[in-house]
């Protein structure tokens, strides 16, 4: 859904703040609710977003983008190196066929031992 915040003489609302009034206002869960994507007009006072709420935790893993859910503190993002990445992709460009996708699993687990 949209979400539109009339916040005069503040700055920006926090999303925690709102993931609460949200959760109140829907009788849900704050945990639940994934707000994002939060834009402040020219001028100050209105923000406009948007707010996902779900059933529960099983359902926000499966559909949820790994990215916000480690915003909202449900996974832990994994450190890879740069070079490490690289490396993996290019690897798996030299391998054509059925292997391609064996070869890109093995290197991106290899990447994530370093």
């Amino acid at each position: 859904m949209v979400v539109d915040i009339i916040h005069p003489g503040r700055a920006t609302v926090p999303k925690s703040e709102l993931q609460g009034v949200v959760g109140g206002m829907h009788k849900a869960d704050s945990k639940l609710c994934i707000l994002f994507g939060f834009r402040t007009k020219f001028g100050g006072g209105r923000s406009t977003g948007f707010c996902l709420i779900y059933d529960n935790e099983e359902s926000m893993v499966k559909f949820e983008p790994k990215h916000r859910l480690v915003r909202n503190g449900m996974f832990t993002k994994v450190e890879k190196s740069r070079k490490a990445l690289k490396e993996a992709k290019n690897k798996g460009k030299k391998i054509r066929g059925t292997g391609r996708s064996i070869a890109k699993h093995k290197a991106k687990r290899a990447a994530g031992a370093e």
